[in-house]
């Protein structure tokens, strides 16, 4: 055996699809790469756990055919750990599963290069686990046999033991066959499997498009080419699959099939797409604003530096609050510089991010306007009190201008500035030009005003046509209008939770 190189090649399983089945593992592997080299069945967003140096490879680009780019894989593993880098080779299920692994192991063994293997939930567990199908069950079986469903294209030749396969009364589970669906049905039925068995075809399964089509053995292939399923799909037999009816609940969610955009900036995105996923909604991030730093730090670094000497500071968001305490930390500060001034949220959101940083809040107003907060103050004499209002560069005028109205001395540093991204995502545009998305969310006036910028008022009217618009508030309702849409969606409460809540109702009635 010849000596091992300083490289390392992890083979990851990534899962069936959904990006929050890879292991911790597999994140970590990610997280330290030098060298991706993913698979198509991969999802793309695992690549983001990668360092932004790492270089990134698709398998799916290297060589022509099949065997041959299998070669070509295997000598870019090689030549990568002979470098000595730390490459993932990112595989869709799990390495050892119809994967290849074996043969890419047995290519770095040969070559001297160290390996690991990170397994990964295999497509069959994943998409049958999403369809609501358990593969064994003790009212009906308890074995399973895993088939590669493109064995043996000449049909006069196979390695299967159909023979016993068709006897048994085990869940079968035949990987990537919707192209020899036909073909495998019909041999299980010649081999004395009974035609009335029940059949599920599960595509992209775990994934927000996943598609589950139910049939038997007899009628299965006919309905797949009535219904035009293709690849990539598993395909499910046994008497397990009746139980789908009773245990669905990946597609039985009330967002499922539903297409969503956010136009939240990137830092903001994650928390209200996680609310609609959950509900089985497929989110497209679609940012049209950037955070950035202020023009200049000096009015912010005198207030922190006394922010003691104040009566109150007042937080109207998370992303205030974030940018506040990153400031202060920068500054060799931390909460303790707060002293005996008192802390105002807009909203328990608001409150639950100051608290994230060791500070309750003193006041939080129950109203999520602006003229909430003004109306926690109009309740005492603020005459003479200083008020500090970190804010975004196109914040509202009513905080300070109310407040001082009441006598309060307000200063009010820019935190963080809302401006224009580089540019719009790619897949968001492809979705709106054809016309794929249901429904489109405004969490700001920023968000819509900047999309009309960034695509032109026009063409953002024509291709928001048909799609329902939901606004978190009266605020960014009123800027939607001004531009000319209609606002089909907002909420009584503003809030992204309410916000959801309000879509859900309006898209499942």
């Amino acid at each position: 055996m010849k000596s091992m190189s300083k490289g390392i090649v992890y083979l990851v399983g990534s899962g069936p699809g959904d990006p929050g089945l890879i292991t911790l593992r597999g994140v970590e592997c990610l997280r330290r790469a030098e060298v991706v080299v993913y698979d198509y069945l991969a999802n793309e967003q695992l690549l983001n756990h990668a360092p932004p140096s790492a270089e990134r490879i698709y398998a799916g680009k290297i060589g022509g055919r099949h065997n041959q780019g299998q070669d070509e894989i295997n000598a870019l593993l090689v030549e990568k750990g002979h470098e000595g880098k730390i490459v993932v080779r990112l595989k869709g299920g799990d390495p050892f599963v119809f994967g290849r692994g074996g043969e890419e192991c047995e290519a770095l063994r040969a070559a001297g290069v160290s390996f690991e293997i990170v397994p990964g939930v295999t497509a069959s567990i994943g998409a049958s686990a999403y369809a609501g199908i358990p593969l064994t069950h003790r009212d009906y079986t308890a074995s399973v046999t895993l088939v590669t469903g493109q064995e043996g294209k000449d049909k006069d030749e196979s390695h299967i033991d159909w023979e016993r396969l068709s006897h048994g009364n085990g869940t079968i589970v035949f990987y990537m066959g919707i192209k020899t669906l036909r073909r495998n049905m019909e041999r299980l039925i010649q081999h004395g499997k009974n035609p009335e068995t029940p059949v599920a075809l599960v595509r992209w399964g775990t994934l927000p498009k996943q598609r589950v089509l139910t049939g038997t053995l007899a009628d299965i292939a006919d309905l797949a080419e009535k219904n035009d399923f293709k690849p990539p799909a598993v395909t499910i037999v046994g008497e397990v699959v009746t139980l789908r009816e009773k245990l669905r609940w990946f597609d039985a969610r009330t967002l499922f099939g539903k297409k969503l955009m956010v136009t939240r900036a990137v830092a903001q995105a994650g928390e209200f797409a996680t609310m609609l996923t959950e509900r089985g909604a497929a989110v497209i991030e679609c940012p049209t604003i950037r955070l950035v730093e202020p023009e200049q730090w000096e009015p912010l670094d005198a207030a922190l530096r006394t922010i003691s000497s104040y009566d109150f500071v007042v937080f109207t968001s998370g992303n205030a609050v974030r940018a506040l305490f990153q400031r202060l930390d920068t500054l060799g500060l931390d909460a303790r510089a707060f002293g005996d001034c008192q802390v105002c949220a807009l909203g328990p959101k608001t409150a639950e991010s100051i608290k994230t940083f060791g500070v309750r809040a003193d006041l939080v107003a129950s109203d999520y306007k602006a003229e909430g907060v003004v109306a926690e103050f109009s309740k005492m004499d603020i005459t003479g009190k200083r008020i500090l209002y970190p804010r975004a560069d196109r914040a509202r005028e009513a905080i300070p201008r109310e407040l001082g109205k009441m006598g309060a001395l307000m200063d009010c540093p820019v935190v963080y500035r809302t401006v224009l991204p580089d540019r719009l995502p790619p897949e968001a545009i492809f979705a709106l030009e054809k016309r794929s998305v249901d429904c489109i969310t405004f969490t700001s006036s920023s968000t819509v005003l900047n999309l009309a910028q960034m695509l032109g008022e026009d063409r953002m009217l024509d291709m928001l046509k048909g799609v329902a618009i939901a606004s978190i508030g009266p605020v960014t309702s009123r800027s939607c209008r001004e531009l000319g849409l209609k606002v089909d969606i907002e909420p009584g409460e503003y809030t992204l939770a309410a916000l959801t809540d309000a879509i859900e109702a309006f898209l499942t009635t």
